[in-house]
């Protein structure tokens, strides 16, 4: 059996847009220690593709990363195995806030150096000391309370489109950039509360120990992420303090949280929240677009890229 798919992309897509079933977008983390990663890779590949899973999915040493889109009629199955994997067992998962089913159309388990790149030498921080874990309405409670201060661990274009109140957002394009503004800004604040989210609680996991590691002393992170912290307030019949959309890593690129657009156009300047890769393939900037820019620009980020796809398009 090939462990991989080579087959055309665009082909998987039509064939995802044909299915006549529902399928549910998951994801879930888990830092545990895994032997050989290699050969769980494979294991599991083989078996979430027998349950047509599809997903990106990485796995290292320190664990697994895992965005998946799995057949509703499926699921429960899908489930009894990661129960019955002693390195997944009790893995939290958590479901898509806005979900159309068509996040992935492939499955694609890619072995790496670690599952969130961090460029932190695991040698000198402790990761089994984090922040401690608060659930949604314990973080909810909390945001905007007196000494308390609420920090973005995730990248400037993914808080661009959606943030908590007042929440510190660095400008930052990479994780590991984002932890060293962090540690730089926050030096003199280490006595204060500190709490910490990200889109599903990975990132926030290896933030809070570098955090406790240069002395602070009270670090908090919103475990289960905006995507739990979404669910639980709605279902709750809450307010949300989390405002705009979420960003996530597959084909959507966001899902709303209340409705609200906080972002703009790059191109115009008019409300916007969805983000597009540029379709001059040489270029592919990710940036966000509105509905009449899309248009204006054939779906590219400036008029010379879309004089490159035009002149390619009347070859």
């Amino acid at each position: 059996m090939l462990l991989e798919n080579r087959i055309n992309n665009d082909i998987l897509k039509k064939r995802l847009h044909s299915e006549n079933f529902i399928r549910r977008t998951i994801s879930f983390y888990k830092y545990v220690n895994i032997d050989d990663p290699a050969l769980f890779r494979d294991e599991i590949y083989k078996a979430w593709f027998k349950l047509n899973c599809f997903g990106r999915i990485y796995v290292a040493k320190e664990g697994i990363n895992a965005q998946m889109s799995v057949p509703e009629h499926n699921m429960p199955q899908f489930l009894n195995h990661l129960q019955s994997i002693a390195y997944l067992k009790d893995v939290p998962v958590k479901y898509a806030i806005v979900d159309d089913g068509k996040s992935f159309y492939k499955l694609t388990i890619r072995v790496r150096p670690k599952i969130v790149a961090d460029g932190l030498d695991d040698r000198e921080y402790d990761f089994s000391k984090v922040g401690k874990h608060l659930n949604a309405f314990e973080f909810h409670e909390l945001v905007g309370a007196p000494g308390t201060i609420v920090v973005d661990m995730r990248n400037n274009y993914e808080s661009e489109i959606g943030r908590f109140t007042n929440a510190i957002c660095p400008d930052a394009e990479t994780f590991r950039d984002a932890i060293k503004i962090v540690l730089n800004d926050l030096k003199d604040q280490k006595d204060k509360q500190i709490l910490l989210y990200c889109t599903g609680g990975i990132r926030c996991e290896k933030a809070g120990s570098v955090l406790l590691h240069h002395g602070f002393e009270n670090v908090g992170q919103l475990y289960g992420g905006i995507i739990e912290y979404a669910q639980q307030i709605k279902n709750a019949g809450l307010t949300s303090k989390f405002t705009g959309k979420n960003f996530v890593f597959d084909e959507r690129l966001g899902e709303t949280v209340d409705g609200k657009i906080i972002s703009k156009c790059h191109q115009c300047g008019n409300p916007a929240d969805s983000h597009t890769n540029c379709s001059n393939n040489s270029c592919h900037v990710l940036f966000i677009q509105c509905a009449e820019c899309a248009q204006k620009y054939k779906g590219t980020c400036s008029y010379s890229c879309m004089d490159v796809i035009t002149n390619r398009i009347a070859c």
